[in-house]
């Protein structure tokens, strides 16, 4: 709400060289509680007008010296605030004229002058003053509180465009934390999937082969990144129920296995399930470890599904995990070459493995453009910048690097004194875009 319009008495200046004229409307107006102010001439009222706060000006117009024509300009002038009458006779109609161009007066009040009316003009001019006052105040009160909206406004702008940039500076340190928190939670996986490989008896890098193996499998099967992401983990972690086996049982094929020893080998997929279950990230990888040992038929472990039952991501990790134990000589008496495996598994085909899943497989052995994107180089060929396009082990499996890794010139020297101190011929996979 506006302030309330102020409500002390009005002051009048009364200026007539006529001192009988001056008393006559002091006595008019007095009355009526208003102030009232006297000058004999326009010298004297500007010097009043200077120094008092004035409402309303009368001013006759024939004065000696300053008529009234040009005091009233000069109020005009000094103080526009003020309401300016003219007091004139029949005779003055000209300079009347000019009083109310140059004056801009509000009213002429002709002589000899109606008391009623002249009272009835002042109070007029006075309500219209104040009218006046209040829209100027109000008015500057409006100017001012746009100021300051407009100052609000660009200060709100301000504050948006700093707390956006913090925002996205926050969201920037977020994604690179959880970046690395993802490099980091792969590292450990596959570090802990290594832990299995460096028992007594274990065929160093197997979870590591079939998990690459799997995950090339699952994205030529169209699978998406989420659902590769997991075979590739239940590819890292599907042997990890295994860890608790004694070195007798982890070094000899299942063919070679006791009925006891069988018994508890059957026992390692839901093992190594409940082992995975604490983490949620892994709960889909849990799913395809439990499954990878169940067959088409439904003649597999430890659940009997049958066909499309079994998840597809453990169908996959079945085939891949299956063609490198035939390799390694843990799923037959002797070591068989790759081509040797597909053809003692096609056999199978349809059976044991999902025909879909099995051609696929060999297509990709066939020769995928994914494999021809790599680049095999030696430890000396190394040069900073290029990027680990499958993970670093050491001769006995042990993992050096993840895949994904982007080599600077530190790690470079560390990878050939390594190699060099071991005496151990280092073939490492690089991103074929990235070896320059």
């Amino acid at each position: 709400m506006g302030e309330p319009i102020p409500t002390t008495p009005a002051t009048l200046l009364l200026v007539d060289d006529e001192p009988g004229i001056l008393s006559s409307l002091r006595r008019l107006f007095r009355p009526h509680g208003w102030r009232i102010l006297t000058a004999d001439g326009g010298a004297e009222g500007l010097e009043i007008l200077a120094r008092e706060p004035v409402d309303l000006v009368i001013s006759d117009m024939r004065m000696p010296e300053m008529d009234g024509a040009r005091f009233l300009e000069t109020v005009r002038e000094r103080r526009p605030e003020v309401v300016r009458l003219l007091l004139t006779g029949y005779a003055d109609i000209s300079s009347t004229v000019a009083a109310i161009n140059r004056g801009a007066i509000y009213r002429y009040i002709a002589k000899p002058w109606d008391d009623g009316e002249i009272v009835l003009i002042v109070q007029k001019a006075l309500e219209w003053a104040g009218l006046e006052r209040e829209n100027r105040r109000l008015s500057e009160q409006i100017r001012r509180q746009n100021e300051e909206l407009r100052e609000l406004n660009a200060g709100l702008e301000d504050k948006v465009a700093q707390r956006t940039a913090e925002l996205a500076q926050t969201n920037g340190f977020l994604n690179l934390a959880n970046e690395e928190l993802k490099r980091n939670f792969m590292v450990s996986i596959k570090m802990f999937s290594s832990l299995i490989e460096m028992r007594q008896g274990a065929v160093g890098g197997h979870s590591r082969r079939v998990a690459d193996l799997a995950r090339r499998l699952a994205a030529r099967l169209g699978l998406d990144a989420r659902a590769q992401q997991d075979v590739l983990l239940a590819g890292l972690l599907h042997d990890i129920g295994k860890i608790g086996f004694p070195d007798g049982l982890l070094a000899q094929p299942p063919s070679r296995l006791s009925a006891e020893e069988q018994q508890r080998y059957r026992k390692h997929p839901v093992a190594g399930q409940d082992a995975l279950m604490p983490l949620a990230e892994l709960h889909q990888a849990a799913a395809f470890v439990r499954s990878h040992h169940e067959r088409w038929d439904g003649l597999g472990f430890p659940d009997g599904l049958e066909g499309e039952a079994i998840p597809l991501g453990a169908r996959i990790v079945a085939v891949v995990n299956e063609h490198d134990d035939l390799q390694t000589g843990m799923a037959a008496e002797r070591q068989l070459g790759s081509d040797e495996a597909l053809q003692a598994m096609l056999a199978a085909r349809g059976r044991r493995y999902d025909p879909r899943v099995f051609d696929a497989f060999v297509e990709l052995l066939g020769g995928g453009a994914e494999a021809e994107r790599d680049c095999v180089l030696l430890a000396g060929e190394l040069k900073a910048g290029m990027v680990l396009a499958r993970d670093l082990h050491g001769p006995g499996g042990t993992l050096l690097l993840a895949a994904d890794y982007v080599l600077d010139t530190r790690l470079v020297q560390q990878i050939q004194q390594f190699a060099q101190r071991e005496g151990a011929l280092l073939q490492l996979h690089v991103r074929a875009d990235k070896r320059h």
